[in-house]
């Protein structure tokens, strides 16, 4: 699968580093001199394109033409209006990812406008904030479907028991899939052997008993 960034900040990093790990072709479109050569440090030069992602030509540079997923992620909602529109009626890309980095313009963000899926942080904010009173380690990033499961972001707390302990030590029920780990910015693809340390940010995928386990074995 193709799938093709805007924007090579901290989401857009993150965001290609994870679907990098699984195994997805990314290229990234960044205006940036300074991000692009940190990007192409890490992602290779051919993949990270130098210019406005805003411009048609620096889509098809990027393989527009055949991408099957165009995530905007840049910090300015009118360029990520933009590329969504210009990839979904120009284009016709299958899938359109949208950040919405002001709540007043999320109400833009629509399939109108070439978005099929907008992302607004400031309301992911507010419900991991109120959905975390409850659990108060484990924060939910995104619900999916009507039976419980989601996408979490739990902290290894410095006291926790795990730290130290490799995953397949960990007891997690089957329902829970480790995704990710954020340790000081780098992304770790976690594996039977991976040691847990304090202060990483685990990113999993669960449903709502295994947010209670996950919420005792980091805690």
């Amino acid at each position: 699968m193709d799938i093709i960034i805007v924007g090579g900040g901290k989401t857009g990093t993150y965001l290609a580093s994870l679907l990098a790990e699984d195994g997805y072709r990314i290229r990234i479109i960044e205006s940036r001199k300074d991000h692009v050569a940190r990007l192409r440090a890490q992602f290779g030069e051919r993949d990270v394109i130098l210019g406005n992602g805003a411009d048609p030509i620096m889509l098809e540079r990027a393989g527009i033409l055949h991408a099957d997923v165009v995530v905007a992620a840049t910090g300015s909602d009118e360029v990520n209006l933009v590329v969504s529109t210009l990839a979904k009626m120009e284009y016709s890309v299958g899938r359109v990812v949208a950040r919405v980095n002001n709540p007043v313009n999320a109400w833009m963000f629509n399939e109108g406008m070439g978005v099929d899926v907008g992302i607004n942080q400031a309301e992911l904010l507010a419900r991991s904030v109120q959905e975390g009173l409850d659990l108060r380690d484990v924060f939910t990033i995104l619900r999916l479907g009507k039976d419980g499961h989601a996408v979490v972001r739990v902290k290894v707390r410095p006291g926790s028991r795990v730290v130290g302990e490799a995953l397949r030590d960990v007891p997690l029920p089957g329902t829970t899939i480790l995704v990710a780990i954020d340790r000081d910015g780098d992304i770790i693809v976690p594996k039977g052997d991976t040691r847990f340390a304090a202060g990483d940010k685990i990113i999993a995928f669960t449903d709502a008993a295994g947010r209670e386990r996950l919420h005792r074995a980091f805690a």
